[in-house]
């Protein structure tokens, strides 16, 4: 066989080789977000689409309620500032980051359901970062919005026992 022959042969990927490069890296902030001790008290699960995006789906009921009978403002906060931070997160592939400010508004109370959480990158990609998000309810209503500052840590992602590059998410967190 001549050498521009055999030089032209390509070996292709193996279907369903799974993902790569920042793929890779948003399935391992996915596992790090269930991983974390804090989610294991609400039932929500991330899911990363695409750089600068993030979207965390939960769950709302009487458990996370104040005494007027409607989810309580820690919550708002929680979904919001974990949408923005991983939307963030997501052009960050060797540091965790650190919310440093974090404004938020409340639009309407949320008195139970699925909300979705949806975080956006907004600007910066060195040493500071700003994301926003917002909460819709199960019938597409704003109820809540946020914009939120972050910036690299000393905290090396690889050293994270929930952030691998391998893996799955536990079977406790699954949805």
């Amino acid at each position: 066989m001549p050498c521009w022959q055999a030089c032209r042969s390509v070996t292709q990927p193996e279907a369903g080789s799974g993902p790569t490069g920042a793929a890779l890296h948003w399935r391992a902030l996915e596992r790090l977000y269930a991983s974390a001790p804090i989610n294991l008290k609400f039932r929500s699960s991330l899911s990363i689409a695409g750089e600068g995006e993030a979207q965390i789906a939960f769950d709302i009921d009487e458990s996370v309620f104040h005494a007027g009978g409607a989810a309580h403002g820690t919550v708002y906060f929680k979904m919001l500032d974990d949408a923005a931070f991983y939307a963030a997160n997501t052009l960050v592939s060797d540091r965790f980051l650190l919310t440093t400010a974090f404004n938020l508004q409340f639009l309407r109370p949320i008195r139970g359901g699925r909300i979705r959480a949806e975080g956006k990158w907004v600007s910066g990609r060195r040493r500071v970062l700003v994301a926003e998000s917002r909460l819709v309810d199960e019938e597409g209503e704003e109820v809540g919005r946020g914009t939120g500052t972050f910036m690299r840590s000393q905290i090396k992602l690889s050293s994270l026992p929930g952030y691998s590059a391998e893996g799955s998410i536990p079977e406790s967190r699954q949805e």
